[in-house]
Parts: C-alpha cells; structure tokens; sequence
C-alpha cells in the first residue's frame, strides 16, 4: 500500500477532527470550512480539497505526488473517507472534488447543485479469504459467491464450493462472512455485481454504497475488513485488489459469463471495460460488472471510480486547477496505473471524460448589495 505524505495526512487528520466537532455541534457559520484551508501554507498557491473512495487511494497518491512535483505551489489535499463521505463532503461544499466508485444516478442528482462526473480510473474488487491450509486460489462461481454472502452456504465443504474446486482439500470449518460497515464505492461495485447474477441477491438485498447484510460482521474502511481476514481463519470478504496485494492475502478467481474462472488484475479489468466501451462511450456512468460471455477474458467484479465536481464556480483559478489537475489524471496519468493493479482508461473512454470536463463553467460572484 503507498504511503501517505506528510503534507497531507496531518492538515487531512485536523480537517477530520475540526469536521467532525462542527457536526457534533450542529454548526451554524455563515459556510462550511474547506477541507482544502486545513492544508494551506505560505508556500501554497492554490488548493484543491478532495475526499472519498478508499479504492482510489494508492493511485492518488501517485497522482498527487506528481502533480505537485510538476506544479509548484499546487496543493491536493485528499482524504480516503469512503464514497458515501466524499459525497456528503461534496454535497456541503467542503471539498471541491468527491472520488467515488458509484456514479450518481439521475434522480440521486437531483438533490445536488449541477454535478460533472468523470471516470478517472478502474480495478478489480476481489474475494478475499483466510484458508491456510488450501494452497492455490480458490475458485467461485457466481452462484456460489452470491450464497457465501446470503448466508445459504455456510461451510467451506459444501457442495457448491467443492463443485467450483475439484480436487482441492478443502477445510472442515465455518465460512465467517465480513464486510463494510460504513457507505463505499467498493461495497457498490460488490454488491452491483451480485444483485446482477442473482435473483435472490437481488430482490433481498439490492445494491447500493449501504446495504443490509444478510449475513457477516461489519469492520470499517478495506484496512479493517482486510485485517480481519488476516486475523481469522475461516473468514471471506472482499476489498479493492491493490489492498489485497499489500496485505498479502489470496483472492478467489471468479466465473465470469464465457464460463472462464477469472483472476483479478489490470488486463482482464481492461477487458471487462472494452466490453462495454460502446455504452461507456453515450454515458460515463454504464456500469462494467458482469461483462457479456463474448468477453471471455474479462473479470467480472470491475467497477469505474469517478470524480464529482460542481459545474458551476465563481473562483476562476481554483476553476482552471480542478480542470488541470483531473485532466491530467485522465490522460497522462493513466501512465501511472503500471504496477498498481489499476486498468488504464480506453482512449474512447478519455476522450469521454475529457469532454464531461469541459462543461465546467465559472459563474460570476453574485454582487452584494
């Protein structure tokens, strides 16, 4: 897992404390403080605050890092909160920029200020597990995830685990479910996927950055559901891919619709997205779980993270810096994505997210009077 930067992790762990101290106060100020005025400093020109998706997280940093390296006097100030947060932040004017793993829907945004949102990147949510003794990855089909996580198949015996994994010794012990306890792109990307291949999912549990488990213990954040795992054997969740890496966990190959069982990395989430580049192409927000079987090296727990900004700004310069800096990220620093677990936009894809920033707009300050 990358690290944090000094510059960032303390101003953001201020922001977080002197937030947290408003809400619980029911502050009632004239605005909202900035997350970004936590982070300024004599040598800082201009801020962008930003907060949400823990699933973006390692690869803003690299972004960030470099942005900054090549833009002196340019500060970002990001903090991995979860999706549900950044959209809150977003939502009262704290932050000019919410990463999120879920796009908002149509009537979602009706209860916002007019919202841009902009695929930046993709990855694989995966299956993580703690089975010491079974020595290669597992193996799921969608039928058999789905009743892990509905708490119809509770032993790491039953039949429809075996089924999936011939031949491997499997343990005689309990499956102990674990998952988010707090609103996340990554439980919508997990949960997209299930409610899709099925029906009972579906009509019990839905999807969504929240949902009602049917089953599992809550933890919070993907260091929590991973250190969990790591702590338990027996225990299956599930967690970003670059997470998993770091933590030394195995994750499960999964299914997918040509009837290939599948590993999480960056080529087969490129091939989940080259599946649906068409629909990506007429709306950003076309969701990439479940590829069709024609795309049979595609995994099929892929998900697109985004970035939602305010249309309309009366800040001129802070305007023209949130436009740079994600179109960068959306072009050159797509490069960065090498080695970090992340897919690379398709250039039709960019040229999309390019287009979606350029309906930003900058309104002039009403005039007191």
């Amino acid at each position: 897992m990358s690290h944090r930067r000094p510059s960032v992790a303390m101003p953001a762990a201020a922001a977080l404390l002197i937030a947290g101290f408003l809400c619980a106060c029911n502050y009632s100020g004239e605005e909202p403080v900035k997350e970004k005025d936590f982070a300024v400093n004599a040598s800082v020109k201009t801020a962008i605050g930003a907060a949400g998706s823990t699933f973006v997280h390692p690869i803003m940093t690299k972004w960030i890092d470099a942005y900054e390296q090549s833009h002196p006097g340019m500060l970002v100030n990001y903090r991995p909160v979860g999706s549900g947060a950044g959209i809150e932040s977003l939502r009262q004017n704290t932050t000019e920029i919410a990463a999120s793993d879920m796009p908002l829907s149509d009537e979602q945004l009706k209860s916002m200020v007019p919202i841009i949102q902009v695929p930046i990147t993709a990855g694989a949510v995966c299956a993580v597990y703690n089975l010491p003794s079974v020595k290669n990855p597992l193996r799921f089909s969608a039928s058999t995830l789905a009743g892990i996580f509905l708490g119809n198949i509770i032993s790491w015996q039953d039949p429809a685990i075996a089924h999936d994994n011939p031949g491997v010794p499997l343990p005689h012990a309990a499956i102990i479910v674990v998952h988010r306890s707090e609103g996340s792109g990554t439980t919508s990307i997990f949960t997209s996927y299930l409610a899709k291949v099925s029906a009972d999912w579906s009509k019990r549990v839905g999807s969504g950055l929240s949902v009602q488990w049917p089953v599992g213990i809550s933890e919070q954040g993907s260091s929590g559901v991973l250190e969990f795992v790591k702590q338990n054997v027996g225990t299956i969740g599930y967690a970003e891919l670059n997470y998993a890496a770091a933590a030394h966990l195995p994750v499960a190959s999964i299914q997918n619709r040509a009837g290939s069982f599948v590993a999480p990395n960056a080529a087969s989430t490129t091939a989940a997205i080259q599946a649906f580049e068409q629909e990506l192409t007429t709306d950003a927000r076309a969701s990439i779980v479940d590829p069709p079987a024609s795309a049979k090296e595609a995994y099929p727990i892929s998900g697109l993270s985004f970035f939602l900004i305010a249309r309309d700004g009366s800040d001129a310069a802070e305007r023209q810096a949130i436009r740079d800096f994600t179109q960068y990220i959306i072009t050159n620093g797509q490069d960065l994505s090498e080695g970090l677990d992340y897919a690379r936009l398709p250039k039709s894809v960019q040229d999309r997210a390019v287009s979606l920033l350029g309906q930003m707009q900058t309104t002039p300050q009403p005039k007191s009077t």
